[in-house]
């Protein structure tokens, strides 16, 4: 494990405190050996765009139990006119908000361009999680609520 990675992991420890029944595991998502159908709920924040995006949806989808809810916050890129349009109908808020939050990627932070376009990551959503809800949201990112049916 690199470097990076393990102070990413000591700083979630520094933040979690004492919380009761939190567990810390350094790994590989894709492989690492976890339970099918052990999580309630699994919620992604701009990490999926560091993954192959197929992959780390299947992934959750198999790790989530039935009935059980899946969150995504993601980043994506501008491809088509509509994306690039409200990309720049958003930058003025934008600027504000990451001047007023003071915003800056912690030292240390893996960081990575996104591949996908906002309009890839929707199909590719829609078809690997039926019934999923997207949204796009300002800050350049957009979420994935997705509920795992009960029966199969």
């Amino acid at each position: 494990m690199s470097t990076s990675r393990r102070e990413m992991i000591a700083r979630a420890r520094d933040q979690a405190g004492e919380l009761p029944g939190l567990r810390f595991l350094a790994g590989d998502f894709l492989t690492a050996g976890l339970p099918a159908e052990g999580y309630d709920f699994i919620c992604s924040v701009t990490t999926v765009h560091h993954m192959d995006f197929t992959g780390a949806l299947l992934r959750m989808r198999e790790l989530l139990r039935p009935g059980g809810t899946l969150v995504i916050v993601g980043l994506a890129r501008e491809q088509s006119a509509g994306e690039w349009a409200a990309f720049l109908a958003a930058a003025p808020v934008m600027r504000v908000t990451k001047a007023v939050r003071r915003a800056t990627t912690p030292e240390g932070m893996p960081v990575a361009e996104a591949d996908m376009s906002y309009g890839e990551v929707r199909r590719a959503a829609r078809e690997l999680l039926p019934g999923v809800r997207y949204r796009r949201h300002v800050l350049r990112r957009y979420s994935l609520i997705w509920r795992k049916p009960l029966t199969r």
